[in-house]
């Protein structure tokens, strides 16, 4: 009995350290990588889903195309205006961001800052070397600078950390 209860509590413990995220995020895989052939399951450190160019389970040494992930899970502490935007991102193996899809957000501002298609659409084909600043290569929208340049940062933070993870620099789009 006393195993089965600390192992509650680790598992408790671990799930509590994770910002809460769509728990079921893969109908928006196909919009993040539309051509992929299949997807890993998630985890690894930081956590994430690795994406094939063929079904991984039909050819065993396939390598990843490019990786999808969370920016909560990358930089958990990022904050907009009134707390994290979570962030789906679909980032290729050239450091080269393919798409991200806005799951969550409790933005005061958000219906006319971040929640417009436009907003993410400014991210596809970006890459991590890009200076994602608000008023250059990232559209600003005034009454909600903050929101914005914590949304901006939080994509741009987690595509570096992932690519700093998994990718050399010599694979980096310049």
């Amino acid at each position: 009995m006393l195993l089965l209860s600390t192992a509650g509590l680790v598992t408790l413990t671990a799930q509590t350290k994770r910002i809460f995220t769509n728990p079921r995020p893969e109908p928006h895989f196909k919009t993040l990588f539309p051509n992929a052939g299949g997807f890993s399951t998630f985890g690894g450190t930081p956590p994430h889903y690795k994406v094939y160019g063929v079904d991984p389970k039909s050819n065993l040494t396939a390598p990843p195309i490019g990786f999808i992930f969370w920016t909560t899970d990358v930089v958990p502490n990022e904050r907009a205006y009134h707390g994290p935007i979570h962030f789906l991102v679909g980032m290729d193996t050239k450091g080269v961001i393919q798409n991200v899809v806005l799951d969550y957000n409790s933005e005061p501002y958000g219906y006319f800052s971040i929640d417009p298609p436009q907003f993410v659409a400014q991210f596809k084909n970006k890459s991590i070397r890009d200076p994602f600043r608000v008023g250059g290569d990232i559209a600003a929208v005034s009454r909600a600078s903050i929101t914005i340049n914590g949304a901006a940062r939080a994509v741009r933070d987690a595509s570096r950390t992932m690519a700093k993870t998994f990718l050399t620099p010599d694979q980096i789009k310049p």
